[in-house]
């Protein structure tokens, strides 16, 4: 429960640089798992028959390859974006509609402590701004998907210094006081930010992440294993970040880019102006100080996706220009 909700931005892990992925306990808890049976038959390996140890490696690569394989899913169209990436969902992911149960019972336990906290939709004029725009924006959600037009979806606004929204699989939102003040979005930009948080529940990021994160802590975990037997050397939470950033971290960027791009597509078929992510983004560049370099970070650089959207504001402005206003 703990690893979902840190995907969904509720808690962190703890004693962890922020850039790291909260899978590195679940990395540790696989190593220590996997460790004795590597080091029992590396001990045993030469007084065995060959054809037992090439039983054995067998066996254990077809462990492998059930754990870490993976099927070809599309959750979404592409649209005007084109966002069409074939996503990998490992065999043992939870299936979308448990994740979105899941999601549904941190959002109500989320509300219950901000309720509670006198912290959960304090203003009703910032309230009914942000619902108004969501209001607006999820009907065009059908171009993507033919279901989430029918999720529950619900939207709420934190009080919270932090510059922060977000939304939960099966479409549980909220926004942070954080960001309507010290950004002092216009209609249109945070328009962008709901689209952009939106989009990450159309492609079921959370739940593709969960799959990949689980593939690379078995892999991670094996290979740490045999160095440590070989060389006395335990790569440890470093061996662990540089699988992140090798082959988690640029996938979560592609995940952040194709939010970026159906998220000015949402916006502009809603009726705002999809030129307002460039200066939302601008902002937040502003605001957000500097940035782990870009191969450590779950995001693209502020360059890099500024650029993009500049691109991609230009072929959806066609879909503003005759949305209804």
């Amino acid at each position: 429960m703990r690893m979902i909700a840190a995907f969904f931005g509720l808690c962190a892990p703890q004693a962890l640089p922020s850039h790291v992925s909260c899978s590195y306990h679940d990395f540790k808890r696989v190593e220590r798992l996997v460790k004795p049976a590597i080091s029992v038959y590396l001990e045993k390996r030469p007084s065995m028959p060959v054809k037992l140890q090439c039983c054995i490696l067998g066996g254990v690569l077809g462990v492998a390859l059930v754990v870490t394989s993976c099927q070809t899913v599309q959750t979404t169209r592409g649209g005007v974006v084109g966002v069409d990436r074939p996503q990998q969902m490992s065999v043992f992911t939870p299936s979308a509609e448990e994740v979105a149960a899941t999601a549904s019972q941190q959002y109500l336990q989320v509300k219950q402590v901000a309720a509670q906290k006198g912290v959960l939709n304090r203003d009703p004029v910032q309230t009914a701004r942000v619902q108004h725009i969501a209001q607006r924006l999820i009907p065009h959600t059908a171009v993507f998907r033919d279901d989430a037009v029918r999720w529950q979806w619900e939207v709420n606004v934190l009080t919270s210094p932090e510059v922060n929204a977000w939304c939960m699989p099966g479409g549980k939102m909220a926004v942070y006081t954080g960001l309507l003040k010290q950004l002092e979005p216009t209609d249109a930009e945070l328009a962008a930010v709901m689209g952009h948080e939106i989009a990450h529940a159309l492609r079921e990021h959370v739940r593709e992440g969960m799959g990949r994160q689980q593939a690379t802590a078995v892999g991670t975990a094996v290979g740490s294993a045999v160095l440590e037997y070989f060389t006395g050397v335990n790569p440890g939470e470093l061996g662990h970040t540089f699988t992140q950033a090798m082959f988690v971290l640029p996938h979560s960027r592609e995940n952040e880019q194709e939010a970026d791009r159906i998220g000015v597509e949402l916006a502009a078929r809603a009726g705002y102006d999809p030129r307002a992510a460039v200066s939302l983004w601008q902002k937040m560049a502003a605001a957000g100080g500097e940035q782990p370099p870009q191969w450590l970070s779950t995001h693209p650089a502020h360059e890099t996706r500024i650029r993009d959207l500049q691109d991609y504001t230009q072929r959806v402005l066609p879909l503003y220009e005759t949305a209804e206003k």
